[in-house]
């Protein structure tokens, strides 16, 4: 099982995109290299949102996935995944999550609840996964 390496900078970004973006889910993508069992997570690409309503899903904008994965090539690096928030439930998957997920990836997903933020990383396959996010 890889562990996702998340800078704490990155971090607060993904924090600070979620709190702007409340009441609506944010979105966006993770850009970086794989490092033996560690998944190192170099920039993020921030997206909008295009669901039909932000409040419940989100849909990335096709411009920045395209964008993403240019930069990642660029760079040497791949998209290792992707995030958004939850703005009033926990960082845990929903049915839509689990449906629409890319196998493979990791999904961050940001919940706040009761005034408490988290994220958390989750791997699809069969079943959601929940990986280990460490600092560096």
């Amino acid at each position: 099982m890889a562990s996702l390496c998340l800078p704490s900078s990155l971090r607060e970004g993904i924090l600070v995109h979620a709190r702007i973006e409340a009441p609506r889910e944010c979105c966006g993508v993770l850009i970086g290299c794989a490092e033996g069992a560690k998944l190192r997570v170099e920039s993020v690409r921030p997206g909008r949102n295009l669901a039909d309503d932000p409040t419940r899903r989100y849909t990335i904008d096709p411009k920045i996935l395209f964008e993403a994965h240019r930069t990642a090539r660029d760079r040497g690096g791949e998209v290792l995944g992707y995030y958004h928030s939850h703005p009033s439930s926990p960082a845990v998957p929903s049915a839509e999550d689990r449906d629409g997920a890319w196998a493979g990836a990791r999904h961050l997903i940001v919940g706040v609840r009761e005034g408490v933020t988290e994220i958390r990383c989750w791997l699809f396959d069969s079943e959601p996964r929940e990986e280990e996010i460490l600092p560096c």
